[in-house]
C-alpha cells in the first residue's frame, strides 16, 4: 500500500495485517551540480527499489512518503527529526519501521533511531532503462525483501 486516498482507504480497513512501514531517505542538495546529478538518480532509484519491495510484500507493507535529508546536514542532527516522524507513524500502530537508504552514513546512527536501516549498495549513476541497471533492481529487490521478512 502507497501513501495514496485509495490505498489509505485500504489499510484503514486491513490495518491489523500492515504491520511495516518502508520510509525512503532521500539526500538532496542542489549546491554542487554534479552531487545534485547524483542525489536525483539516487532519488529516482530509491523510489523505484521502494515501489517494487512494496509490491513484492502487498499486504504486510506501507510506502510512506520520502523523507528528505540535506546531504551537508549533520545526521545527528537530523535524529529528533526523523524520530518524531516514525513516532508519529508508530501511532498507527507499525511494528516494524524499514528505513532504506544509499547513504551508508545512517547505518552509524541506526541504534539511535526508532527503526531499521537497510542501507543499499548504491549506484551512483547509470541509465534507468537499460538492461544492467534493471537486473541489478530484480536481483537486489528479493534479497531486500527477504531482510524485511527476516524481521517479522
Amino acid at each position: 500500500m502507497k501513501w495514496k486516498k485509495t490505498e489509505l482507504d485500504k489499510y484503514v480497513q486491513a490495518k491489523e495485517y500492515v504491520d511495516t512501514i518502508l520510509l525512503p531517505l532521500i539526500p538532496f542538495q542542489m549546491g554542487n551540480d554534479k552531487e545534485s546529478e547524483k542525489s536525483s538518480f539516487q532519488n529516482e532509484v530509491i523510489n523505484i527499489f521502494a515501489n517494487e519491495i512494496e509490491k513484492e510484500l502487498s499486504g504486510r507493507v506501507m510506502l510512506a512518503p520520502n523523507y528528505y535529508f540535506l546531504k551537508t546536514t549533520d545526521k545527528a542532527a537530523e535524529i529528533d527529526r526523523l524520530n518524531s516522524w516514525i513516532q508519529d507513524i508508530k501511532e498507527q500502530p507499525f511494528e516494524h519501521i524499514v528505513l532504506l537508504t544509499f547513504d551508508a552514513g545512517w547505518k552509524k546512527h541506526e541504534k539511535s533511531l526508532n527503526g531499521n536501516i537497510l542501507w543499499l549498495p548504491g549506484m551512483q549513476s547509470g541509465d534507468l532503462r537499460s538492461k544492467e541497471t534493471a537486473e541489478f533492481i530484480r536481483d537486489q529487490i528479493s534479497q531486500i525483501s527477504e531482510m524485511i521478512r527476516s524481521y517479522w
